[in-house]
């Protein structure tokens, strides 16, 4: 990775900034009244306005011909994408961003996993990059387990303002349930890298391809939303709450995240950018105890600390084998990052 300058740090807090703060502003808007499914309607749908000049200006002298197989492909992105963020916002609504931000970590041990089930990653048990991923990822589970059964005695209590503790806590918590469809939106999540590995082989134009990925998921959200969600008063995006969120999911969820994570890894590589992703659940915890009031449990602390663990273990698996060159299936899913950032953002659109 080499020496690595001050801006590229900067940018990675930022980005990680910007990811908790779309988990706290699709909470906002989900308590206010909007469906999840709503939500993801319409963060989907701007954000493909921002996306379709963008990237047809970025990629206006190289854009790849659209096949059918190409487009088909898109949707099958956009499936998974959208399947992702309703199971994703149902979580954080039963649960809470500090939650999320902690199951996120679970996605790069659930890759391994459905790689290996494919058959696009062998297990090689004499190798300690495979050991280590292995290891790591039962040890990311076993977090995540804790973290979402496992209360405790509470180590730290604030106080907040009643209306605006009982927006984000209120009779709807439920950590178990919300803890479960974030596993779901994990798993949906990883197959969403391993397809778009595929798409990136055959089309290097990442721009577009979010874009085409954000067009189908508000289309494909659209359709749910005529046939589950009856309630017209969910539909409203008058001014306040919900739309102040959807805006800033469509804006700083897609269209800064992904430029700044982009630029990131062209210049220090997947590993690096991933290494940052732990230090989402820090800042969510410290937002929800300081502004929300939310109470910091012993479980939820040695679990968030077990992922954690987990997570650099599955990093330092990838990292070593990366550098020894170990020729593996699942090496288009992960030295190709390198060249394919999107492949590391992994909670843009969730």
């Amino acid at each position: 990775m080499g020496k690595v300058g001050l801006a590229p740090v900067i940018g990675m807090m930022m980005a990680e900034c910007a990811q908790v703060g779309l988990m706290f502003a699709g909470k906002a808007a989900m308590s206010d009244g909007m469906s999840n499914l709503v939500f993801v309607f319409y963060s989907n749908a701007f954000a493909s306005l921002v996306l379709l000049p963008a990237s047809l200006l970025f990629h206006r002298s190289q854009i790849p011909p659209l096949t059918l197989p190409i487009l088909s492909a898109f949707f099958l992105l956009g499936f998974l994408g959208t399947s992702s963020q309703f199971f994703g916002y149902a979580g954080i609504y039963y649960s809470s961003p500090t939650l999320s931000t902690a199951m996120l970590n679970l996605v790069p041990g659930f890759t391994f996993i459905l790689a290996i089930i494919f058959g696009m990653e062998k297990l090689d048990w004499k190798s300690s990059s495979s050991l280590a991923k292995s290891v790591g990822t039962i040890v990311l589970i076993t977090g995540a387990f804790i973290m979402t059964y496992y209360k405790g005695p509470h180590l730290l209590m604030t106080s907040s303002p009643p209306n605006l503790s009982l927006q984000f806590f209120g009779p709807q918590t439920n950590w178990v349930i919300g803890g479960l469809l974030l596993a779901i939106d994990c798993v949906f999540t990883s197959a969403w890298l391993i397809v778009q590995a595929s798409i990136l082989k055959k089309f290097s134009a990442e721009l577009i391809i979010v874009f085409f990925y954000c067009f189908f998921v508000a289309i494909q959200s659209a359709i749910l939303c005529l046939l589950m969600e009856r309630d017209l008063s969910s539909w409203s995006l008058k001014p306040g709450v919900r739309l102040v969120a959807v805006l800033y999911s469509a804006v700083f969820g897609s269209a800064f995240q992904v430029g700044v994570c982009t630029w990131c890894l062209h210049r220090t590589g997947p590993v690096f950018v991933a290494m940052f992703k732990p230090l989402g659940i820090v800042i969510s915890a410290a937002v929800g105890t300081i502004f929300l009031g939310e109470t910091v449990y012993l479980g939820r602390f040695i679990g968030a600390a077990v992922i954690v663990t987990g997570f650099y273990s599955v990093m330092w698996g990838k990292a070593k084998e990366g550098n020894s060159g170990v020729e593996t299936g699942v090496r288009s899913l992960e030295s190709s990052s390198q060249k394919d950032p999107l492949l590391q953002n992994n909670f843009e659109e969730t």
